[in-house]
């Protein structure tokens, strides 16, 4: 059960309601209910999110590091979410649970893979080694940058969803 303020899109009138009933029409969710209650961060976040994907990783790298932080920090909401956006750019219901375990067929999406974990865990000082395994496998400066951001991304929406045990309004995955 929701344990913070959310807009009704529907009832509620201010700036909350103005974006989940303008830019957000079509995606009127649950995490942007709740967030609209606090329209600057909503507006602030939709930014930072959508200026996060600049370029260096594809559609289908940003879903496998979604879905892999939201499973490292336990959020069932974000899970769902990445899941279903994840089938939207290619990602099967067999990838989805091998990023959300930390693994990859692709040597590729593995090396995306373990280098978000070791930015995690290491909180951002990752070895030498850790860079240039990231780069060998054809990842460049931008894709250090574009990893770090959705990292901060992610946990934020991971933090926020904890916080306010948001619904969860996608189809619950399988466990990892």
């Amino acid at each position: 059960m929701a344990r913070l303020d959310a807009v009704d899109p529907s009832t509620d009138t201010g700036p909350g309601a103005d974006l989940l009933n303008g830019p957000l029409k079509e995606m009127q969710i649950n995490i942007f209910k709740g967030l609209a209650s606090h329209p600057d961060v909503l507006q602030a976040f939709l930014g930072w999110s959508d200026g996060m994907k600049g370029g260096a990783l594809t559609p289908l790298e940003h879903e496998i590091l979604a879905l892999h932080i939201s499973e490292s920090n336990g959020c069932e909401y974000c899970t769902a979410a990445h899941t279903m956006i994840g089938e939207g750019v290619g990602l099967d219901s067999e990838m989805s649970l091998e990023a959300r375990r930390g693994r990859a067929v692709d040597a590729r999406h593995q090396a995306l893979i373990d280098f978000a974990s070791a930015v995690m865990a290491t909180r951002g000082f990752v070895t030498n080694e850790h860079l240039d395994a990231f780069r060998e496998a054809g990842y460049d400066d931008k894709a250090v940058i574009e990893v770090i951001a959705a990292i901060s991304a992610h946990t934020f929406t991971n933090l926020y969803n904890h916080v306010h045990d948001t619904d969860v309004d996608f189809p619950i995955p399988p466990k990892a």
